[in-house]
This record gives structure tokens, C-alpha cells and sequence, in this order.
């Protein structure tokens, strides 16, 4: 580190308010949650300030510097390990309603010997709950500067910004007094920690329960300064008001009506997910609709104008159209998020995981997973308790992630039809009804392993509740940004892809299949025969012939070879299967700017009149886009995650398994 620049580390409890400081100080675009476990991984930034550059790393939150989860490992790993990142200065991020809970890491991270400032956050809230605290004798007990601030509305900022040029790099605070230090925890009190961190990477359950005593004996010792320091800076309203947290709370928090609430919001989510997006969604179709008829008109008629009207804008298009409900969806979850109300659900949740052999801490997770299984297997790292963490990596992919919105929004709709009269949209009872059937498979199926990995350790939950705040624009417009630039430039590479082999396998055929096909309707002059050649080319093309291979497999499930195909490709990305079947039926027998669904909603069952995309089969499709495990990403998390290639392996068996059957179990009682 030069002389110019200094290396600084955001260190503090779970929700402290470290990333939304990390923000403020870097501008950086970091996504900030109320949900405990957010910042998984460490994330750096950098800002100048008065000529002097600053390396600012924002480390996972922690309740301790003697490590049990995934996360917390991450955070004392690199404070203890700084050889390859020498830290010039800690910023300790503490809340000052929770001060006494917060300054136990405080003193723990002073003992490390490092220069600390002591940024003591969410102080509107403190007073708003009656806590005043005396800045200067805090500082003056602590031995460091104390910064008051609002990370949320940037209040101090500057201030602080000012104490991390006056802390010089030989200025060392510690907590303990010299004649603590003769107790065996504190006569090597670095060599002390990482001998414990090394047993907690390695699982030495001896080593761990040796230490328990020892970590036992240094908290009280802590505490009971923590307490002495506590009263004399910090003055508690004896009769303090009740905040609105608190009384939200008695509805929000209570057993019964908790759940009700609950359930309520999540109607209100699937309603406006449809009733907000149905406009967006038939400009968006007919946009991309007049893109394919533009380039056949202007194009001249060959392969390349074929690609873009026939494979890439109808792939692209099939998936885009779904992006409204993509951005609605997310921006009410980010709502939801940044108001505090999500930690709720983990709360009133927890009781529920543990009948099902879960952890409390799983419920995180499994939330997350409605946006991504990806991250929400990573946010398993704060699960202290190996088996239970094995178990929610296993199950969090059966709850409905985004990209299974697009599949299930088109198959609702062919399933129902929109009536703009109503108050109550049926598709949002339905997609609500999806995501509910996801919740339960995951906890039967928690269940199940937990019976069979047999269980026999005792976990616990640590969760802090923060108050209610506004929802902030600037945060939710991120997260939107974010989630959505992610379906469109992710999903879109993959589409893309795809699509272009999808248009080369349906456009082309083995041998002279397609000039027999002419040939056989060279005297033909019925009105139907350009839609029967197409047809019939497209049957006889590389991706008809891919599709004919597996059709005996799934058509047990009501599928015909082309659903065969948009399930092979939906390997790649799930959302990929309305792109394939967009792409497929433009290049078979899809009429001039008809919309998907009436495109589909008009196709018959091979040798018959019976509709294909009947009840029997939108119901099997549902159900088996609900728990098949379609997706590579997913897997080699998994793998990543647990390190051993048999987890990958049973959970892509006993979701695909479960799905198939289910699928034809509902196909067979429907039909």
C-alpha cells in the first residue's frame, strides 16, 4: 500500500447498515437487503477524498470473531490472514440502538491491534427509541474516535471521511488492559484465533468443543466491561414510546395472523404481476412481431433473412416479452426487502423449518431461491450446522425461481383466458398456487433427507429484527436494474444461442428429405399447402428427428417432439423453453403476426383433432417445469458448494424423477 492510499475494512454485526456505508462512501452500485447473510462474499470498492485514495473491503457481517458459518470464516479468515491485503484501518459499523450486543466483535477486532474507528450508525432510530448516547465519553472509555451517523440518508459521512485521515497507522487500540492479558485466552490471542478457525475448516469437533469453555470465559469477561461502559455513555428512556416496528409487529409476528399476512401479500405480488403487465407484454409482442414481418419484407428471401425472421427475433422475442413481469416482480420483492418485512417471514417461518428438519436460517435461502437458486445456495454459507446446510442447498432449487416465470406465464395463459372485468386475475391464483407447490415439495423433500441423512445435531437461529424503514427509490430501481440486465443479458446470450442452433436443425434435414417433401405436393393445390409442407419439414428436420428420438420418453406426459426439444434446451436456462417453442413453431406453421399463445392454442395432437395444448397437458407441463432440475448453473454451484459430485448427481435424480412423475400422474387422472 502506498503512501497515498489506505486500505480500509467495513467489519460488523448482520444488519449494522455496512453495505448501505460501502455504498455511500464508494457510489458503488452494491445491492443492500435487510435479509441477515446478504454479503456473502467480500466485496471492494474504492473513493478519494482529500487527495488520499481508499481501498475500502466490505466484509460479511458477524456476531463474532470466533467463526461458525460459511460467512463468518470469510470475515475472520481475512482479518487474521493479511499478508496479501495489509489492512491500514477498521471502520466498525455498530447500531446504536443494539450497542451493547454490537461492541462485543467491537472489542474482539480492537484486541487484533488495529487502528479502529467507531462508526455508530442508525442513531434517528436509537433516539427514536428513547437510547441517547454520549459520543464523546464513548470515545473517551473506547479509546477511539466515534462517528455518529446515517448511512441510509448519508448523514456524517463527511465527518467520518475526515476521522479516516486523522488515524495514523501507529495509533493501535485495544480493549483489555494489560493485566487481562495474563489469562490464557490473551496471552496469544492471534495464534489463539486462528488455531480455532483452522479447527472450524477442518470440522475438528475436539478442538471446537476444547475452545467452547475458553469462548465461554472471554464473552462473560468482555460482557461484563461491554455493561460497565454501557451505563455510564448510554441513557435509556425509562418509559420509552412505542415505535411503530413495535406495533406492526404485534400483527406482523403473531402465529396466526402472521401467516395470514403473509399469505396476503404474496396474492397481492401474483395479482400485479399479471394485472400491471398485461399491456407492456402485447407491445412488446407486437413489436417484435413487426421486426420479423420487417425483415421478410425488406430482406431478400434466404438463409440469413430466414435466421433473423424465423430464429433469432422470435427466440429473443418469446422471452423479452416476459420482461414486465420479471421487473414487477422484483421491484415488489426489493419493497418488501427494504422495508423489513422480509426478515419477518424468517421469523414467523422458523418454528414451521424445524418440523421439516431445516434450519431457521434456511428460510433465507429459500426466499432468495424465488429469484435464483444460484446465490441462495451460496447464502447457505451462514448455516452453521453441516447437515442442514446440505440439506436447504438440496431442496432451495424446487422453489420457483424467475426464470420459471416465463414458462408458467405462458402456459397460464393458455389456460386461462384474461377477463380485465374481474377483480380477482385466476393466472395469479395459479402462479400463486405454483410457487406455494414449490414451498411444500422443498420441505417434504427436507423431510425425507432429513430422515435419511439422520439428523441428530441440534442447530438454533440467531436472527435480528430491524426496524421499518421507507423503502428507498435509488435501492429498489438498482435491484430492478440489476435482476432485469441480468434475464435480458443472460438469458440473451443463451437464447441467442440456442435460437441459431434451434433455426439450423429445424431449416435443414439429412439427405434430399425436403425436395421429396416438394415433390410429394408439387400437384397438390389445396389452400392448406404451404402450412402441410412446412409442417412435414419441419418433421423431418435434424431438430424433428432430435425431437422423434425422445418422444416415446415423454409422451406418456402428453408431449409431443417438439415440447421434446424445448425441454432438451431448457437444460441450458428454463426460460429457453418459450424461445425454443417460439422459435419452432415460426419456422413450422405459425401464421403471419399471431401471438404465441394463439399459435399454440390452435395446435393439434399428431394424427387427431384433440387440442395439444389441452388442459391435461398444460397441467403436466406445469408440474414438471415446477420440480425438474433444468439447470447446469444450479448443478455446479451444487458441486462447488458441497465439493463432491454425488449432491449434484442426487439432486438432478430426485427432482427430475419426482417430476416426471407427478407430470404423469396429473396427465393421466386429467385425460
Amino acid at each position: 500500500m502506498s503512501h497515498s492510499s489506505k486500505h480500509i475494512v467495513l467489519v460488523g454485526n448482520p444488519n449494522s447498515g455496512k453495505t448501505t456505508l460501502f455504498n455511500a462512501l464508494t457510489g458503488m452500485n452494491q445491492k443492500i437487503s435487510n435479509l441477515p447473510g446478504t454479503t456473502i462474499e467480500k466485496k471492494a470498492g474504492h473513493f478519494k477524498y482529500k487527495e488520499l485514495v481508499f481501498e475500502i473491503t466490505d466484509l460479511p457481517g458477524t456476531y463474532s470473531i470466533h467463526p461458525k458459518g460459511q460467512d463468518e470464516i470469510i470475515s475472520i479468515e481475512y482479518l487474521l490472514r493479511t499478508g496479501d491485503h495489509p489492512i491500514d484501518l477498521i471502520v466498525f459499523v455498530a447500531d446504536a440502538g443494539n450497542l451493547s450486543r454490537n461492541l462485543l466483535l467491537y472489542t474482539q477486532v480492537a484486541d487484533l491491534g488495529y487502528p479502529v474507528v467507531l462508526a455508530l450508525n442508525m442513531t434517528d432510530l436509537a433516539r427514536k427509541k428513547g437510547i441517547e448516547t454520549d459520543i464523546e465519553k464513548l470515545s473517551a472509555e473506547l479509546g477511539v474516535i466515534v462517528c455518529p451517523i446515517n448511512a441510509r440518508s448519508e448523514e456524517g459521512i463527511g465527518p467520518l471521511k475526515d476521522a479516516l485521515i486523522k488515524v495514523e497507522n501507529p495509533f493501535q487500540t485495544t480493549f483489555f488492559e494489560q493485566e487481562n492479558k495474563s489469562s490464557e485466552i490473551f496471552v496469544n490471542y492471534r495464534n489463539y484465533l486462528d488455531e480455532h478457525l483452522s479447527a472450524v475448516k477442518s470440522g475438528d469437533t475436539e478442538n471446537i468443543e476444547k475452545n467452547s469453555k475458553v469462548i465461554a470465559d472471554e464473552t462473560i469477561a468482555r460482557y461484563k466491561k461491554i455493561d460497565a461502559i454501557i451505563h455510564k455513555v448510554v441513557n435509556k428512556d425509562k418509559y420509552p414510546k412505542k415505535i411503530l416496528t413495535e406495533k406492526i409487529d404485534k400483527i406482523l409476528l403473531h402465529p396466526v395472523y402472521g401467516f395470514i399476512a403473509f399469505y396476503a401479500t404474496l396474492f397481492i405480488i401474483f395479482q400485479f404481476i399479471f394485472k400491471l403487465a398485461d399491456y407492456p407484454m402485447q407491445w412488446i409482442e407486437a413489436v417484435f412481431a413487426f421486426c420479423s414481418e420487417t425483415v421478410k419484407t425488406l430482406m431478400p428471401e434466404n438463409a440469413f433473412s430466414s435466421l433473423l425472421a424465423d430464429g433469432i427475433i422470435p427466440g429473443i422475442g418469446g422471452v423479452i416479452v416476459f420482461l414486465p413481469q420479471i421487473i414487477i416482480l422484483f421491484a415488489l420483492i426489493a419493497i418488501l426487502e427494504d422495508s423489513g418485512y422480509m426478515t419477518r417471514v424468517s421469523f414467523i417461518t422458523d418454528r414451521l423449518m424445524r418440523k421439516f428438519g431445516l434450519n431457521g436460517k434456511s428460510v433465507v435461502p429459500l426466499i432468495g431461491g424465488m429469484a435464483c437458486a444460484i446465490p441462495s445456495i451460496m447464502a447457505t454459507r451462514n448455516i452453521e450446522n453441516r447437515k442442514d446446510r446440505l440439506i436447504t442447498i438440496l431442496v432451495t432449487p424446487l422453489m420457483s425461481c424467475s426464470a420459471r416465470l416465463p414458462v408458467y406465464t405462458l402456459l397460464v395463459s393458455l389456460m386461462i383466458v384474461n377477463d380485465h372485468s374481474r377483480w380477482v386475475d385466476a393466472r395469479g391464483l395459479i402462479l400463486l398456487g405454483l410457487y406455494l407447490m414449490g414451498f411444500v415439495a422443498a420441505l417434504v423433500f427436507a423431510f425425507i433427507f432429513k430422515l435419511v441423512l439422520k439428523q441428530k445435531q441440534k442447530s438454533y437461529f440467531v436472527l435480528e429484527l430491524p426496524d421499518y424503514r421507507k423503502p428507498r427509490l435509488k435501492n429498489i430501481f438498482l435491484t430492478v436494474k440489476e435482476k432485469a440486465s441480468d434475464f435480458v443479458f443472460n438469458a440473451g446470450k443463451i437464447i441467442v444461442i440456442v435460437s441459431i442452433i434451434l433455426w439450423f436443425l429445424a431449416s435443414y434435414a439429412p439427405g434430399n428429405s425436403f425436395e421429396t417433401i416438394d415433390n410429394k405436393y408439387s400437384t397438390y393445390t389445396g389452400a392448406d399447402k404451404s402450412l402441410l409442407i412446412q409442417s412435414e419439414k419441419l418433421e423431418s428436420s435434424y431438430a424433428g428427428r432430435l425431437g422423434k428420438v425422445i418422444e416415446p420418453v415423454i409422451r406418456p406426459l402428453g408431449y409431443d417432439w417438439k415440447i421434446g426439444i424445448a425441454l432438451i434446451t431448457s437444460f441450458a436456462a428454463r426460460e429457453v423453453f418459450v424461445g425454443t417453442i417460439a422459435t419452432i413453431y415460426s419456422v413450422g406453421d405459425s401464421e403471419d403476426e399471431e401471438t404465441l399463445t394463439a399459435v399454440l392454442s390452435r395446435q393439434k395432437r399428431a394424427g387427431t383433432n384433440e387440442d395439444l395444448y389441452a388442459l391435461p397437458t398444460i397441467v403436466s407441463l406445469l408440474i414438471f417445469y415446477a420440480f425438474a432440475m433444468q439447470c447446469f448453473s444450479t448443478l455446479a454451484i451444487t458441486y462447488r458448494e458441497t465439493g463432491s459430485i454425488k449432491w449434484p448427481v442426487v439432486q438432478f435424480l430426485y427432482m427430475s424423477g419426482f417430476a416426471y412423475l407427478m407430470s404423469l400422474l396429473a396427465f393421466t387422472i386429467l385425460s
